[in-house]
């Protein structure tokens, strides 16, 4: 076994971090070592976290750590943060973040910049997910960067799906929007000990009624999380919160849904896959050759369309690799 697999499967913090950083900065060697990691993934289990931004994500992350720390899980989490357009990195580090478990050796808290990426996460994020699963941790929290519409991406990494949301946001309008009513399976209203808590929980709960979402027996439920500077109250609450989780776990075991979102995150990959594959070539042959800001030129000023060029690419592109 190779020496750098070998450190990560007994859960080196360094040599996943290491590669997980090789993964986003797309070094070759990197998807070598994912290949020979991928038969030591698997057996980990995969909370989503998403919302808008501003909902309190990291706090409930943070909280959600310190319960299922209780129970001796140990704990793998990717925050995708939005890019720094000057450095390409994560804007909020992993330092800033959940300072308290940055001792434990059974936490290991990793930020990926989302780089642009459609979904609000980055291409990066499954292959990370594979470094923690090899690393051995029992439950990976993946946190979302929370960009309307395009956080929905989440169902294809994570097994469980907690949308969290904020009374006073435009909430109700941005739930029904962003489609986040297809893919909870848990909802969160936090900051519940403001005004409007109760009538946001009210119209969810009209909605989940009149939703095709509970068709396959799990009805999402809401789960009312207060004020984060009481700490009694916060921690029975986010307590509750870990326990709805855990009771959604279950569920998909025994109903065998887990299974079914297994084959989703594995249709998910293959298309990332190939998408890299194949697409990612081209556009690092048409960027060096300066093509690509010719085709953008043609493009702008009328002179052509998209598909026309997106067909050219295509018909030169395969026609090359027919002859090889």
């Amino acid at each position: 076994m190779d020496s750098t697999i070998k450190k990560i499967c007994s859960g080196d913090v360094r040599s996943a971090s290491r590669l997980i950083r090789d993964i986003e900065d797309k070094i070759p060697e990197a998807k070598a070592k994912i290949k020979k990691l991928y038969a030591h993934t698997g057996k980990s289990f995969i909370i989503g976290i998403t919302g808008a931004p501003g909902a309190g994500k990291s706090t409930l992350t943070d909280a959600l750590i310190t319960e299922l720390r209780k129970q001796n899980k140990t704990i793998g989490v990717l925050a995708v943060d939005p890019t720094s357009p000057f450095t390409g990195g994560a804007i909020l580090g992993d330092r800033i973040r959940m300072q308290r478990h940055a001792e434990d050796p059974g936490v290991f808290v990793r930020s990926l910049a989302t780089r642009g990426a459609l979904g609000g996460l980055s291409q990066a994020v499954g292959d990370a997910i594979h470094v923690m699963e090899a690393m051995g941790k029992d439950i990976i929290i993946v946190e979302t960067v929370g960009i309307g519409q395009q956080e929905i991406d989440i169902i294809n990494h994570a097994h469980s799906v907690v949308v969290v949301l904020v009374p006073g946001m435009g909430d109700e309008i941005q739930t029904m929007k962003a489609g986040l009513m297809e893919i909870a399976d848990i909802f969160v209203i936090n900051k519940a000990n403001r005004a409007g808590a109760k009538q946001l929980q009210t119209e969810l709960t009209s909605m989940l009624n009149l939703s095709s979402k509970t068709a396959d027996g799990w009805k999402p439920p809401i789960v009312m999380v207060g004020d984060a500077f009481k700490p009694d109250t916060f921690v029975k609450d986010t307590a509750k919160l870990t326990q709805k989780i855990e009771e959604h776990h279950v569920y998909l075991q025994q109903s065998g849904k887990l299974t079914e979102r297994m084959h989703r995150k594995a249709m998910a990959e293959i298309k990332d896959a190939l998408s890299s594959c194949l697409l990612e070539p081209v556009f690092e042959s048409l960027t060096a050759s300066g093509e690509l800001e010719h085709f953008a030129e043609k493009i702008k000023s009328g002179k052509a369309d998209p598909y026309s060029v997106a067909e050219e690419i295509t018909q030169r592109f395969f026609k090359k690799q027919d002859k090889k």
